[in-house]
């Protein structure tokens, strides 16, 4: 099974997106206070627990706990904040994004694989 990794800081971030020319990245952005955002990790982690895409860099990103990181993440992509949020990023471009009940393990799996 694939894991994704939290990332907490500004500097993460940059390294990800600044890779994300040799590795695309997947972030999902989550509330820990939101049971959509719950509903959401949990779509995550079902494709995760599956045959994920090997050649992309999975994050989550805590918006609550680690604000300036979210902040920074929308205002490079250019994509408004949402929560839950999914973001696939490849060549510093969003490919794709979708948020709240959209976060899905089927959307997931139509997009990457």
């Amino acid at each position: 099974m694939t894991q994704w990794k939290e990332i907490t800081t500004i500097e993460q971030w940059n390294r990800l997106y600044e890779g994300s020319a040799d590795k695309p990245v997947v972030v999902l952005k989550h509330s820990t206070a939101c049971p959509v955002s719950s509903n959401a990790l949990d779509e995550y982690e079902s494709y995760l627990a599956k045959e994920p895409n090997a050649d992309v860099e999975y994050v989550m990103v805590k918006v609550i706990e680690s604000r300036p990181v979210s902040n920074q993440i929308a205002e490079d992509t250019g994509v408004k904040h949402a929560s839950p949020q999914i973001l696939y990023i490849k060549n510093k471009e969003t490919v794709w994004n979708t948020s709240h009940w959209s976060v899905t393990r089927a959307h997931i799996t139509a997009v990457l694989n």
